[in-house]
């Protein structure tokens, strides 16, 4: 077993079951839509990301843009929250775009973890 591959697949993974976490819900319901979720979702992320830096093949490229992606997509949907929650200016349409923002980067994640998981079944022992 290689301890460093189980590492990065669990943040990986992780990455992506946190930031369904938050996406999941009605897109319109603030309340159904935790803020700190969206935080650990981003950490997640970033670390991710960091793991996947010492990759060099080109699957590794592609995790790698994944996960820059998912990353500039959860600070946008975060940046907009914060914005218009500091404004006091919050309403249904740019909560829609948080959302929305969390699902590009959950389909990010999704295509993370399949390519991943891809490359593990790929990958000779």
């Amino acid at each position: 077993m290689n301890l460093d591959k189980v590492i990065a697949g669990f943040f990986i993974i992780l990455a992506m079951t946190l930031n369904f976490g938050f996406w999941y819900g009605d897109p319109l319901d603030m309340n159904m839509h935790s803020k700190y979720e969206l935080f650990a979702a981003i950490v997640v992320n970033l670390i991710a990301t960091v793991l996947k830096l010492g990759d060099k093949t080109q699957i590794g490229s592609v995790l790698i843009a994944t996960s820059l992606v998912a990353n500039l997509q959860l600070l946008a949907a975060a940046t907009l929250w914060t914005i218009f929650t500091d404004a006091k200016s919050i309403d249904p349409e740019i909560f829609g775009i948080i959302i929305s923002l969390s699902a590009g980067a959950l389909l990010a994640n999704i295509t993370s973890v399949v390519l991943y998981v891809g490359d593990t079944l790929k990958s000779k022992r």
